[in-house]
Parts: structure tokens; C-alpha cells; sequence
């Protein structure tokens, strides 16, 4: 009787996709437009074996106001660049400019799992009851993780093998 727990288990546990808890992930799902959110970022492997040394995430349009998180030991790289447009962000009436891309550069061995953080605006344009995707490579000492496939209408994350860290959008509050 015994043996046969032990194979019923293993055999749930073979069942299991491997890649269902290998993706870069945002820790919360769901996040109200029109006001601040942040971004925690989950990155629970390297590549294979391979240790993380770069993580690149790309602000999606509508999302301002981004404040990375620094992390001891970590270089932090921000791309800001003109919005096309302004946004109003608490007071602020006209901001027009921002992050487009932030970049931490540093080591997180495949043994361990870390959290990278941004703190952001949700601004009024995004749309709620949508999906809004951060797009994420994870770069490696030896190779890449191309966490930036956004699902197509009819289609969810886990149809694809990298997809793109996302959160629902809600209304707002």
C-alpha cells in the first residue's frame, strides 16, 4: 500500500509542467487604474543552471511615475524618454517624460530567488478589465530568458513558453 502512495505521488508530481512556476511573475494580480501600484517582480531561476546577472523590464504606455527599487550589491539603469503625451499624475497636471525601460545588472546565483520592485502610476488611459503586460529579459551568464510574449486575443499566458509578466486591470477606486 505504500508503494503504491509513493508512485501515486511521484506521478503527480511528473504531471506537473515544469514551467508552470518558472516565469518571472508580478506578485499581485489585480491592480486599480488612476492611482499608484507597485510592481514586485518574482524571479525564481536562472537560466538552467546558469546565474541571473541582468533583469530589463519595459514600462508599458500609460504607466508613469516609475521609482525602481535600488538593490544592495546591483547596478540600476533607467531609460527615460518623452510619453508622446502628458499625463496627470496627484497634482502634477503635465508629465510628459519618464521611464521607458529600468535595468538591475548584478548576480543571483540559480539556487536562489529574489524580487526586483518599482513603484508606478496607473494612469487614467489604461483601460480596466484589460490585461497589462510588463515585458521582462532576464539575462544570464550564459544565455537569455525572453519573458515578452503577450497573449493574443483568446489565449492566456500559459499557452505560450516566456510570456510577459501581466496584471488585470481594475476599476478605478
Amino acid at each position: 500500500m505504500c508503494k503504491f502512495w509513493l508512485w501515486a505521488s511521484v506521478s503527480l508530481l511528473m504531471a506537473i509542467p515544469p514551467l508552470a512556476l518558472a516565469h518571472v511573475t508580478i506578485e499581485s494580480r489585480e491592480a486599480a487604474v488612476g492611482g499608484p501600484f507597485k510592481v514586485v517582480l518574482r524571479v525564481p531561476h536562472g537560466c538552467g543552471t546558469s546565474p541571473t546577472t541582468k533583469l530589463r523590464v519595459r514600462i508599458p504606455q500609460g504607466v508613469i511615475g516609475v521609482k525602481p527599487m535600488p538593490k544592495p550589491g546591483w547596478q540600476l539603469d533607467v531609460v527615460n524618454a518623452a510619453y508622446g503625451k502628458s499625463y496627470r499624475m496627484f497634482h502634477d497636471p503635465n508629465v510628459s517624460e519618464g521611464a521607458q525601460e529600468v535595468a538591475w545588472s548584478g548576480r543571483l546565483p540559480n539556487e536562489y530567488y529574489d524580487e526586483f520592485v518599482l513603484s508606478v502610476y496607473l494612469t487614467d488611459e489604461l483601460v480596466a478589465g484589460s490585461m497589462l503586460y510588463f515585458p521582462v529579459v532576464q539575462e544570464c551568464e550564459s544565455g537569455v530568458h525572453r519573458w515578452i510574449e503577450i497573449p493574443e486575443s483568446g489565449k492566456s499566458a500559459s499557452d505560450y513558453p516566456e510570456p510577459a509578466p501581466g496584471i488585470k486591470l481594475l476599476p478605478k477606486r
